[in-house]
């Protein structure tokens, strides 16, 4: 992590972002509770649920300078959302009440509305890496075959709030029926101390473009992604099929896929990710659309209220 730095205690508005579709439960009570804490403290408050009104008033707030913070008090997409509609530079805070909450393990951040507060007070904030694919602002990964065909399918039949048992019936019909199509992943790798910039194409069925090293379930797909290196991580699966999946989770699972010849681990700058069929992509447990896509990392690009 880089170093952390001070807001300004002038900055005395806080706007929190509440998704009212995120996890499994309802997070009026801890929205709630952190308002009530945060106007103890002096701090001004404002709740929205409307993106729009919310990304407006941000705007105004950062141009004059009285912006503490926005609250991202949802799941991973909920933080995702902020990053793509506030000002860059914005800093974001994490109420963790989705279902996975990768970004909030990975500052440490618990779901606890005291704990919240006491990070906003504070003011601790540092400066994280993040990709974009197309015109999307994504956080922790971008990825596209089998794994966002589940995510595709979830969402299209969402009604209501996700939890694990969610994901049952879309992993099912995705067992069922995803071909496996094959990718072309195009790799711009920056030059090193010991080679030069060189551009890597890889041939692969499964691609994940990683910014920080978690993955739904605990999983660890690329384990060493740092989100302030000025890099992504890509990891490649060659093979497709349901047996060839099972061998690379237990891969995962052990620690041990990154020395497997069908398994390519790469550090580049700028991706494209095309296939001759049409493959879904999924950023952040969202669905991000159909290849091809363009993907970049863009360096220092998130301000993140972190834990002392």
């Amino acid at each position: 992590m880089e170093s952390n730095f001070q807001l300004p205690e002038s900055a005395r508005h806080v706007l929190i972002s509440r998704n009212p579709k995120a996890g499994a439960r309802s997070g009026v009570p801890a929205v709630e509770r952190l308002s009530e804490l945060l106007a103890a403290q002096g701090y001004l408050v404002e709740i929205f649920t409307d993106i729009d009104e919310l990304s407006g008033k941000s705007a105004q707030l950062v141009s004059n300078g009285e912006l503490r913070c926005v609250v991202s008090a949802g799941g991973d997409g909920t933080v995702a959302l902020l990053a793509n509609r506030v000002p860059r530079g914005t800093p974001i805070a994490v109420l963790p009440l989705g279902t996975e909450n990768l970004l909030s393990k990975h500052l440490q951040m618990k779901g606890d509305p005291d704990e919240v507060c006491r990070t906003i007070c504070a003011g601790s904030a540092a400066k994280f890496d993040a990709g974009r694919a197309g015109d999307q602002i994504f956080l922790i990964m971008a990825g596209c075959g089998f794994d966002a065909e589940v995510v595709r399918r979830l969402h299209n039949e969402r009604t209501g709030h996700i939890h694990h048992l969610s994901y049952a019936k879309p992993i099912w019909d995705s067992i069922q029926n995803y071909d496996y199509p094959e990718l072309r992943v195009h790799c711009e790798i920056p030059a090193s101390d010991s080679r030069a910039a060189r551009t890597e194409t890889i041939t692969a069925r499964w691609a994940f473009v990683v910014n920080l090293p978690r993955y739904a379930g605990g999983l660890r797909i690329a384990p060493h992604a740092s989100g302030n290196d000025g890099l992504l991580d890509v990891c490649t699966f060659k093979d497709g099929s349901l047996w060839s999946g099972l061998r690379y989770l237990s891969g995962v699972l052990l620690g041990q896929h990154a020395s497997w010849d069908d398994c390519v681990n790469v550090r580049a700058s700028r991706i494209r990710i095309e296939s001759d069929e049409p493959v879904p992509l999924q950023l952040d447990g969202d669905p991000g659309g159909f290849l091809p896509i363009e993907i970049e990392v863009l360096p220092s690009h998130l301000t993140l209220l972190v834990p002392q």
